[in-house]
């Protein structure tokens, strides 16, 4: 008599059976350099239009060169603030992604660091 490797569905049988692939690595799917990957959880709703909110976490990359147009962790002036970075002609501006927060521009004699690049949002659902 033969038996069967695998158990047999007495049941409804599950359409994720055939997709299923073992388990699933996290840590490789959402971090390329683990010596400079940080996860921060973000505090404020001055993101929200860019999908990232109060309570989220962000995975944040130190080793990423910022752009214009990153999600970045920037150190102004000794404060932390998670914005978007954008490079004008005219300077730099970390940019809110809510209308109800402004702006802020960059003075040129103030002290901007950027501490990562934010690559992936852990959104609570």
């Amino acid at each position: 008599m033969l038996i069967s490797p695998v158990p047999v569905a007495a049941g409804y049988p599950s359409p994720a059976q055939d997709y299923f692939d073992g388990r699933i690595d996290l840590n490789a799917h959402l971090i390329k350099d683990i010596t400079s990957t940080y996860v921060v959880r973000v505090a404020g709703e001055s993101m929200e239009g860019a999908g990232i909110s109060d309570g989220d976490e962000l995975i944040v990359n130190r080793a990423l060169e910022p752009r214009d147009g990153s999600v970045v962790v920037a150190v102004l002036d000794g404060e932390l603030t998670i914005k978007r970075l954008r490079i004008t002609s005219t300077g730099v501006v970390l940019q809110a992604e809510n209308p109800a927060y402004p702006d802020i521009r960059v003075p040129s004699l103030s002290d901007l660091v950027i501490w990562g690049v934010a690559t992936r949002c852990l959104h609570h659902v």
